[in-house]
């Protein structure tokens, strides 16, 4: 029997759909949003990213934070984040009890322009008074286009090692290296990882439909901490073309077969991702949501 390379006994999935997958949507009413939340905490789905505090100016769809972590379940064994792009973002989640809190800075200077409107100095230095004021709630910094620009083209893997040493030391408890227009392949991966090291979470973006074999590329060198968004919902609206991020339930129904746990529920996924084309309107792009697991047998007669 041919034997897979070395693969991690288990994962950790944090579901970023309810945040990332529904900020570029038309706005989601707060009940519904809820509803989503829950589906995924029923699928066993530990860690979510469930809220922006942002002006609801600039993410209509994510207003109503406040209201949305009110109204959520909250077992002991589970961690919600809040995305905040500043001090008073900060303040606002931390007044919500959030678990932890989640910041972007960017490796690309026109992204981080449009994204966030600050340079990529600026942008860390903000993070460095975010983490002040979290105190012992942890921050978890997002680099955007860390394997590279549609701007600049190539991001050296030297910059990415910078740019994440420069914000664990500014009281970053964990650095997560994101896709965001989906230019990362296998060969990226392992460049930037041999550089920046294995203690990173990934946030992948299907693009140009990488996003699974760059997971999978990445847990043979070590990592075992994943973004996914149910249903493959996201995109950045600041990078023409920019597709949706590596969908929960098709990361899960890979993992399930080769044995690496992740405590989550594949069919509970696909009905939250059903759920989730409902709330926004449209079929979902996740394959897994429209096809079911492998081990799924068809009903026809």
């Amino acid at each position: 029997m041919t034997t897979l390379l070395s693969l991690p006994a288990s994962v950790v999935i944090r579901d970023v759909g309810p945040r990332d997958g529904l900020q570029p949507e038309r706005p989601v009413v707060v009940g519904d949003r809820v509803r989503l939340i829950q589906a995924l905490v029923d699928a066993g789905v530990r860690r979510i990213e469930a809220v922006a505090f942002v002006s609801p100016t600039a993410a209509p769809a994510m207003a109503g934070a406040a209201e949305v972590l009110a109204g959520v379940p909250r077992p002991a064994d589970l961690r919600y984040s809040a995305l905040v792009p500043n001090v008073r973002g900060a303040e606002l989640a931390l007044e919500c009890d959030v678990d932890e809190l989640t910041v972007t800075a960017s490796l690309s200077e026109v992204y981080s322009q449009r994204n966030v409107r600050m340079s990529v100095d600026e942008s860390a230095t903000a993070i460095a008074e975010i983490c002040r004021v979290a105190g012992d709630v942890p921050v978890d910094a997002v680099l955007s286009c860390s394997f590279g620009s549609p701007y600049e083209g190539e991001i050296a893997p030297s910059a990415v090692q910078a740019l994440a040493a420069r914000l664990r030391e500014a009281g970053c408890s964990a650095i997560t290296l994101a896709d965001t227009t989906g230019m990362a392949t296998p060969r990226r991966i392992a460049e930037v990882l041999e550089v920046v090291g294995t203690d990173v979470g990934l946030h992948l973006h299907e693009t140009r439909g990488t996003a699974l074999v760059c997971a999978y590329a990445a847990m043979q060198l070590g990592v075992t901490r994943f973004d996914t968004s149910v249903g493959g919902l996201g995109g950045s609206p600041f990078a023409a073309g920019a597709a949706g991020n590596l969908a929960t339930e098709e990361l899960v129904a890979l993992l399930d077969d080769l044995g690496v746990a992740t405590g989550i529920d594949v069919e509970g996924l696909i009905d939250a991702a059903a759920l989730a084309g409902e709330l926004v309107g449209r079929t979902v792009p996740s394959r897994v949501a429209s096809a079911g697991p492998r081990t799924r047998l068809s009903q026809e007669t």
